[in-house]
């Protein structure tokens, strides 16, 4: 077996691992799939009522941003799982078998990829129930739920990089609300971001939040002519813009997470 098939198959071996994990703990899933059906019934039935969007449903115009917030949630997952087993010590034990170190980060990435999908499908279907629909063919939905599953994997790496960083549940906890809040609500996730004060309008427009929500609204087709868009480059050219970050967070936060990773278990 030669250098690259090893870690895949290693990583596909603690991927199976880590999909029976969850089934015996159901509420790692459960959570990950509750907050965002609050955050639906919560922004739908609450601030749907008194936030009015042009020429569409708000409900049509949440779900995008809404997906794409379950993809932060399920991601954060990865890097409170990677802190949780370092304390337990288990990398010490993978440490000691003749498996490719990178092996432990692409099982747990394809892992939580699997409770994404998961996450996802229960999301699209609480969505067909409140009144979400889709007005594009087939493909086009397709490319859409593909696009958010490559973010979260991509994702999901960034979280593995931060959790090794800071290598306790608590401090990954504190760190991912803190930064995750801002990314959701400082977009165009929830509202209309061009009735934003400008400085938080500038955020908004280059937020890779806009941009994967922009793109999902386009593929779903829940956008309308009488929706103002942002003339900021990323909301312009959503999906491509979506893919080039998907890209870069790959390119940047594979390899740096495999060097914390080497370094966690080498100390």
């Amino acid at each position: 077996m030669n250098a690259l098939t090893t870690p895949v198959a290693d990583g596909f071996t603690i991927a199976r691992r880590n999909a029976l994990k969850i089934r015996r703990s159901p509420d790692l899933l459960g959570a990950t799939i509750m907050f965002p059906i609050v955050f639906v019934l919560m922004f739908a039935y609450v601030f749907g009522s008194v936030i009015d969007v042009p020429g569409m449903s708000y409900k049509e115009f949440l779900l995008p941003g809404i997906f794409v917030q379950a993809v932060i949630m399920g991601g954060q997952s990865t890097g409170y799982t990677l802190t949780l087993d370092l304390q337990k010590g288990i990398f010490d034990r993978f440490r000691s078998l003749p498996m490719a170190r990178s092996a432990v980060l692409i099982g747990q990435t394809v892992g939580d990829l699997l409770m994404n999908l998961c996450s996802l499908t229960v999301m699209a279907l609480m969505g067909l129930l409140v009144g979400w629909r889709v007005h594009t063919p087939a493909y086009k939905v397709a490319l859409g739920f593909g696009l958010l599953l490559l973010f979260a994997y991509a994702f999901s790496w960034v979280t593995a990089a931060v959790a090794l960083s800071l290598r306790t549940p608590e401090s990954f906890n504190n760190i991912a609300t803190m930064v995750s809040f801002p990314l959701m609500f400082i977009s165009n996730a929830f509202i209309d971001s061009s009735k934003l004060p400008t400085p938080l309008r500038v955020v908004a427009d280059w937020n890779p939040v806009s941009t994967f929500t922009q793109a999902i609204r386009e593929l779903f087709g829940n956008t309308d002519a009488a929706l103002k868009t942002s003339s900021a480059w990323p909301i312009e050219h959503a999906i491509l813009a979506s893919t080039l970050w998907i890209a870069a967070i790959l390119l940047i936060f594979v390899p740096l997470a495999t060097r914390l990773y080497k370094r966690a278990v080498s100390t």
